[in-house]
């Protein structure tokens, strides 16, 4: 479908460059009579799941959600724009993210209106409008959370048009609440019950993202006084229950995201890649068009996004196992060297952050010689000339400490303590790797984990503080317990009620979560972006300002809007002109 549905007529969001092509020659299948039958149905359900690529895994989401927070800034290799807080209404980091959620959402709204025109058993028509609406407040909150007020329609448009309003952000957080109430009454209960697809919505799911909802509308403008206990309610429900759902924190937090294990029992929902051919493309790369036509990528590049100029080191060649060098993104100082300061009970710094490489160029005029004469300090069997390391060995180590430039010197490998990281190579996140893609320019074929069990603890944990119960400290600490396996005291890595506040909230979350596209997200709904960019972002911290808690509406929509009011009735948007 994904050659299809790309296309998909009747759009809210209507380029100003296509009015006419799409008008005049419609290049979708996915009109009311095609949503009538029971193969058009469940194509349309299909594609709406496949939207969702478009988000987790792709580009944009990962440039929006991880870069420019206090936990990674610019790599060498773009973004400085985003990071820098630089960026315009045009850019199309943006535009691709509000477009496809659009699409998708029309797409959605499709199913939806009707389902009930098909011939299929009513429980089957009742489980894929379940579905459908999971789908629908997913690609809702997105927007949501970025944009603020955006338009809410909740029927199939069939039929371009140039008009469009935006609608309050109150009235859009109670479209997606219902959704999702909607989809748990109607969902399997786990994506462990029987006959569940990898992938699938399920009611557990729902009830995560239903309390993220109340917790993200709980530090917005349209708050309601029940938000966060709603929240709170809803994460604690997950985990009193989570045996009887067949989930559970895993011991070992690297086996979280161990390539392969991305169905294990902590996984609530994943977004399926396929190294189907057809499904994919265009490859590594964001969105294209031609003619006023995009396309999207709907790659997984998340392996590629965090990898340094590895290569361009003594002993090093660009491999599949090491990745492809985008280095979009780099650590900031603060993450490696504070929020990830305790290393000997808590042992998630080295499972999230590749910290070693092994030589690998077969070349052996690639590898450094000792010079004469030897530095003080030179391993025992050092010999002027003789290769430093060889294939195999050692040939760059992050030890995450400062080291002396003595030390640095007599170290027969390339020793970066964190004063030599650079915006080409630092400290790597490790989460999405994928060693089994085809070559090395192959995006990854990962399923991408949206959401997770340990995210659910720490929603409830964050919703307690803020309602002042005591079971913050509990669910924050079922956390911290499990990040010293197997080496650590679980014991030391207990809190107390003293120690809690929201920057520490946020610290934890950053431990656990940290590049799993949500960050910004975090930042913006704790009120604390602007402080936390300005302390911990250096490059960011100069640019920055109030308006940036919101993304700019794009250009293209604003232009597109040619009939009735304006689209520019945000508190911000003035500031985006």
């Amino acid at each position: 479908m994904k050659k299809i549905f790309l296309f998909c007529s009747g759009l809210l969001i209507v380029m100003s460059g296509c009015n006419k092509k799409l008008k005049e020659e419609p290049n979708s299948i996915l009109v009311p009579a095609f949503f009538q039958t029971s193969q058009g149905l469940q194509a349309g359900l299909d594609a709406a799941y496949a939207g969702m690529r478009n988000f987790w895994g792709a580009q944009e989401l990962f440039t929006a959600t991880v870069i420019g927070t206090d936990e990674f800034q610019r790599g060498v290799d773009g973004n400085s724009d985003i990071n820098l807080y630089s960026y315009t209404s045009t850019h199309s980091t943006t535009t691709t993210l509000w477009k496809a959620a659009y699409v998708f959402i029309n797409t959605c709204n499709g199913v939806i209106d009707y389902a009930d025109k098909t011939d299929l058993p009513a429980a089957t028509k009742n489980t894929i409008v379940a579905e459908a609406k999971f789908l629908r407040a997913n690609y809702y909150f997105i927007l949501v959370q970025f944009w603020g007020d955006v338009t809410l329609n909740l029927h199939f448009q069939s039929e371009a048009t140039t008009a469009a309003k935006r609608d309050p952000m109150g009235d859009v957080y109670d479209a997606i609440i219902q959704d999702l109430k909607d989809a748990i009454a109607v969902l399997p209960a786990s994506p462990k019950s029987n006959g569940v697809l990898s992938g699938k919505a399920t009611a557990v799911a729902a009830k995560h993202v239903l309390a993220k909802v109340y917790l993200t509308r709980a530090g917005s403008a349209v708050k309601k006084a029940d938000d966060y206990q709603n929240a709170y309610n809803t994460a604690v429900d997950i985990i009193n229950n989570k045996a009887t759902l067949g989930l559970n924190l895993l011991p070992d937090f690297s086996k979280v995201f161990a390539e392969g294990n991305e169905d294990n029992e902590e996984v609530l929902w994943t977004v399926q890649h396929t190294a189907n051919l057809a499904y994919n493309g265009p490859n590594n790369s964001g969105i294209s068009s031609s003619n006023g036509i995009s396309t999207y990528s709907a790659d997984n590049v998340l392996n590629h996004m965090w990898v340094g100029q590895y290569e361009k080191r003594p002993g090093m060649i660009r491999s599949t196992a090491y990745g492809r060098p985008y280095i979009r993104c780099i650590p900031t100082r603060w993450l490696t060297d504070t929020a990830f300061k305790e290393r000997v009970n808590d042992t998630r710094y080295s499972k999230t952050f590749q910290t070693v490489w092994y030589a690998n160029n077969p070349d052996p005029k690639g590898y450094p010689v000792w010079t004469s004469p030897l530095p003080a300090g030179a391993p025992a069997d050092a010999v002027v000339g003789q290769p430093k390391f060889k294939l195999g060995d050692t040939a760059i180590y992050m030890p995450g400490v400062d080291k002396t430039k003595a030390q640095i010197a007599a170290s027969r490998y390339l020793l970066i303590p964190p004063g030599n990281y650079d915006n080409t190579l630092s400290a790597t996140m490790m989460k999405y790797f994928d060693t089994k893609r085809a070559d090395l320019n192959s995006p990854s074929v990962r399923p991408v984990i949206a959401f997770r069990l340990a995210e659910t603890y720490l929603v409830a944990a964050e919703s307690a503080y803020m309602l002042g119960l005591p079971d913050a400290v509990k669910y924050i600490n079922a956390v911290r317990e499990r990040a010293a396996y197997p080496t650590g005291n679980a014991t030391a890595m207990d809190v107390t009620a003293s120690d809690l506040s929201l920057d520490f909230i946020l610290d934890e979350r950053t431990r656990e979560l940290c590049g799993e596209n949500v960050r910004w997200w975090d930042l913006v709904r704790t009120g604390k972006l602007l402080q936390r960019v300005r302390m911990h972002n250096k490059e960011a911290a100069a640019n920055i300002i109030e308006k940036h808690v919101l993304r700019p509406i794009p250009q293209a929509q604003i232009d597109a809007t040619t009939t009735g009011d304006p689209y520019n009735n945000s508190l911000y948007f003035p500031l985006w002109n």
